[in-house]
């Protein structure tokens, strides 16, 4: 923790006070040096995050004193509690929204929506089949799928408190709860009696969890891969590719961004959507823990804890 001279303020640029910014496992990866993105060192950490306009530069013409921003883009540095950036590095987002909402905003429930808006075409009725629904997407992921009329399945790993986790699940708007075991079970079956088998399968894992959610997906479904929290492969059968044609894609929300950099009018309907949701109550910040910046340690040390469902929260 260090403290440093704010930067002068340019015409281009914008004075911001952090809010809060939450801990993700990209940005601990980055710090680790194994992101595929990397900030020129020395580097201040955090990718994500929300902050209050304090002054603008004279050529300043889309934020005011007052507004809130997020970062447009991976990289900026949010774990501190003043900075200067140039203004295209920052997005404006409603103040009337939870700062919890606000500061969680630009990565977990922007991945959750573009993957179900992106990859398949998706009605009212239908099903999607996800692991890791615990994660800060996979609780995204259930909120806005359940606002649309989506039904979910969600895998999640066996663990001492899964009766709490699935309560918690089920009061987000999950449909059915199972665990990595269970997906192996002649049970499933029970599922697909009241529901559409899935046609989209998001993974977040790896390995064997892969391999046995993809045997759920219906005939020429997809599977969107964004994670590999398993550090193992993903192992497909090539009978499901002959005699399924089912389809592997991959995603990232850093890579959605730059190819629409071009295209703001997207990134603005997807922020509406979602600022939307978050209104209506139907979206919510996913379970936190709030720290204040100078506990960071303790803060680090429980997001890379296994089986923790609450994200930290550096309150700055």
């Amino acid at each position: 923790l260090k403290d440093l001279e704010v930067p002068k303020l340019g015409d281009s640029d914008v004075h911001v006070k952090m809010l809060a910014a939450p801990i993700n496992p990209a940005d601990i990866n980055m710090i680790q040096g194994t992101y595929p993105l990397l900030s020129p060192l020395p580097a201040v950490g955090g990718n994500e995050g929300v902050g209050e306009v304090l002054e603008v530069g004279r050529h300043v013409t889309a934020l005011k004193r007052g507004d809130w921003v997020i970062p447009a883009d991976t990289g900026l540095g949010t774990w501190r509690t003043w900075g200067v950036f140039p203004e295209e590095m920052l997005l404006k987002v409603p103040s009337d929204i939870p700062v919890l909402c606000a500061a969680t905003l630009s990565v977990n429930p922007c991945t959750a929506f573009r993957m179900l808006a992106d990859f398949e075409s998706l009605a009212p009725g239908d099903s999607i089949i996800q692991n890791a629904a615990n994660s800060g997407v996979g609780q995204a992921v259930i909120q806005i799928a359940r606002a649309s009329g989506i039904k979910t399945i969600n895998v999640v790993r066996d663990r001492p408190d899964l009766p709490k986790l699935v309560e918690r699940l089920m009061a987000l708007g999950a449909d059915h709860i199972v665990t990595e075991e269970m997906l192996r079970k002649p049970e499933m079956k029970d599922i697909f009696k009241s529901i559409p088998r899935p046609r989209l399968a998001l993974n977040c894992v790896g390995g064997k969890s892969t391999t046995e959610m993809l045997r759920h997906l219906q005939p020429k479904g997809t599977m969107v891969t964004y994670g590999g929290m398993a550090k193992q492969p993903v192992m497909v059968p090539v009978s499901a590719f002959i005699f399924r044609d089912v389809r592997l894609r991959g995603f990232w929300m850093t890579q959605w961004r730059k190819d629409h950099v071009q295209d703001q009018g997207s990134v603005a309907a997807m922020m509406d959507a979602l600022c939307q949701l978050i209104r209506r109550g139907q979206l919510t910040a996913p379970a936190c823990t709030e720290v204040p910046l100078q506990d960071y340690r303790a803060a680090l040390e429980a997001s890379m804890k296994p089986f923790v469902s609450s994200k930290q929260i550096l309150l700055l």
